[in-house]
């Protein structure tokens, strides 16, 4: 007689975060470049002597630039930044094609079991109808179902992931199974004027001309932009504020 044994596998640890990283690696940005790039159309090869120049004597002519929206000289400058995020952010991210993207591969290499779980300042409850609606605090009850079926749900999935690759299944294959909520890490470069569109759609902040109402994971992301980019650029910066947060 055959006797079956069915060998029941541990769940894997996994790892749940409800944070965004984002790290400046490496920048070529100040407001002196706003300034040289834009003095270029009326003064022509002299504008060389503003490479340098110091932009707190130019404020006017950044304000002005924003206000009367001549982008291009927000152009001239570069912020490279490396994030780590939920795919389902990602998704989000991308969608705006105005930076360049290099993203770790699930084809190449062993993904991580870290996965993301909001945490219990995240508003859950969606009341309205869609494009009039608010997001509200949920109860102790919701956030424990949640944090429960999320943790089960990344744990068979990891699970299953790991299985398919010690049966010799290609990584490209068995990433199929996991969820939008694994992280994912990448390098994101952009200039000025590119993440002021980004942070026009992403933050929902006061005194915005075009009020926009960002999922709140995507909106950690962009905070964390804008606080790097403010210390960067703080004239520009503050000219895009007083704006009304309209990328020019």
């Amino acid at each position: 007689m055959r006797i079956r044994v069915h060998i029941v596998q541990e769940q894997p640890q996994i790892t749940v975060r409800s944070d965004m990283t984002v790290e400046l690696v490496r920048a070529s940005a100040s407001d002196a470049d706003v300034v040289f790039a834009a003095r270029v159309s009326t003064v022509g090869e002299q504008s060389l002597d503003d490479l340098d120049a110091d932009p707190a004597s130019a404020r006017g002519l950044i304000g002005y630039l924003m206000r009367e929206r001549h982008g291009s000289p927000f152009e001239h400058n570069s912020m490279t930044f490396f994030v780590q995020a939920p795919i389902f952010v990602w998704r989000e991210h991308m969608r705006h094609r105005i930076a360049s993207y290099n993203e770790e591969s699930g084809r190449y290499r062993e993904l991580k079991p870290v996965f993301y779980v909001p945490n219990r300042d995240r508003n859950v409850v969606q009341v309205g109808k869609t494009g009039s609606y608010e997001f509200l605090q949920g109860s102790g009850d919701q956030y424990d179902l949640i944090e429960a079926s999320m943790r089960e749900s990344c744990a068979r999935s990891f699970a299953a992931y790991q299985e398919m690759l010690r049966a010799g299944i290609a990584r490209e294959v068995a990433r199929m199974v996991l969820p939008v909520s694994i992280y994912s890490s990448a390098y994101v470069t952009m200039n000025a004027r590119a993440l002021m569109n980004f942070l026009s759609l992403r933050r929902k902040a006061e005194g915005s001309q075009y009020p926009s109402y960002p999922q709140r994971e995507i909106e950690m992301v962009a905070e964390a932009y804008e606080s790097e980019w403010s210390r960067l650029m703080p004239i520009t910066h503050a000219a895009f504020v007083a704006g009304g947060r309209v990328a020019p």
